[in-house]
């Protein structure tokens, strides 16, 4: 008889008859834990998740509601077929709609003040290229967004931004920004309102499919449940090797308040690597992953003197030039990526079910990816 760890008081109000424990409390693992509970409410739905914190990016991330830019989209064009590029901005969009419509604009602090690519007067090319590309992106994209002239050419504003080494920009009215604590605080708020149950400091050790149901050995114990759903994105290979999921850690800072701050909306260069914002009248900048993909290829929070000099270094002299400014944050959060653009969802076993590899997009497509997973689990 295995020992116990819980009192029965324990074991009969918080662990025991889940009919589906998820695994992980991120955007997507408490999106479909929303989706089980609206589809059945009588369903036990339990969430375990390994940190203080949803471990990963849901609370770390810059807060863009983005589907791409216009680089980013010649990059997937590339590698990937127009079909699949057009699905995956629609998939993105629909995704950021039903963020907003199951969370409310106001609960998130959701603004749509548009995105910006910026094009720096060393890479005459990359821009030439993208420019190019507008009136077809436009009539693809057209198809999924339902709005014409997405994107256009704007280089009067950078002056106005006090952006310095830009030479051209592209504006994307449809982007928009978000408090990422506060989507995840609601999300969290609206689970709890339903009878979700998530229990924090519970790493999950083994995964034993056991035929009629799915045993989990935890740092706080052993668990029993029906079936389970992985939504760990960047750590789910820890679990199941056999998943294509590679870790991509971003690095971010944000700066002490800066008087008279002229940048309003979302802003990327670099093929997205790079990405900031206002947030409350401070500078939140992060990226350069693309300077050694191999030690961002990790799975340990922290930063490195590369990505720090580097941002601390365009801070100076693109987004803050001839300006005065403190470090005031520094965070990493961890991604999960791949070479497929899409992400995961799928059954990896009878009774256990997976929902990672959101790209970098977690924002755009969680909502979706944990609806999708939910959907699939009531059905398998």
């Amino acid at each position: 008889m295995e020992a116990n760890t819980f009192s029965y008081w324990e074991r009969t109000a918080f662990i025991d008859n889940a009919d589906i424990i998820i695994i992980g409390s991120g955007l997507v693992g408490l999106s479909a834990a929303l989706h089980l509970k609206t589809q059945q409410s009588a369903l036990k739905v339990l969430v375990l998740e390994r940190g203080f914190l949803p471990t990963g990016a849901s609370t770390k991330n810059a807060g863009f509601a983005c589907f791409g830019t216009i680089s980013e989209q010649i990059a997937y064009l590339k590698k990937s077929s127009e079909a699949e590029v057009l699905r995956m901005v629609d998939y993105k969009w629909r995704g950021l709609q039903r963020l907003r419509q199951n969370l409310g604009d106001e609960n998130i602090e959701y603004q749509q003040n548009g995105g910006y690519e910026l094009f720096m007067d060393d890479e005459p090319g990359r821009a030439e290229e993208s420019i190019g590309q507008l009136t077809y992106f436009n009539n693809l994209l057209k198809q999924a967004i339902g709005k014409p002239d997405i994107y256009s050419v704007v280089d009067a504003k950078i002056a106005g931004f006090g952006l310095g080494k830009v030479s051209r920009m592209i504006y994307n009215p449809y982007e928009g920004q978000l408090h990422t604590g506060k989507m995840m605080c609601t999300l969290l708020n609206k689970v709890y309102s339903l009878g979700v149950m998530v229990l924090n400091g519970c790493e999950i050790k083994k995964i034993e499919n056991e035929g009629i149901g799915v045993k989990l050995t935890t740092s706080q114990g052993n668990f029993k449940t029906g079936k389970v759903i992985l939504a760990t994105n960047a750590f789910a290979n820890q679990l199941f090797p056999e998943l294509k999921v590679t870790p991509g850690r971003g690095q971010v800072l944000v700066t002490k308040p800066i008087a008279g701050l002229k940048l309003k909306g979302t802003y990327h260069f670099n093929e997205g690597y790079y990405y900031f914002r206002n947030i409350d009248n401070r500078v939140l900048f992060g990226g350069g992953r693309n300077l050694d993909y191999a030690a961002e290829e990790t799975w340990d929070f922290g930063h490195t003197d590369t990505v720090k000099n580097k941002l601390i270094s365009c801070l100076k002299e693109v987004i803050l030039p001839g300006q005065n400014f403190e470090v005031d944050y520094w965070w990493s959060g961890i991604m999960g990526f791949g070479d497929d653009i899409r992400p995961i969802v799928k059954q990896v076993e009878p009774n256990i079910f997976c929902a990672v590899r959101c790209n970098g997009m977690g924002v755009a497509m969680g909502s979706l990816v944990g609806e999708e997973v939910a959907t699939l689990a009531l059905k398998l």
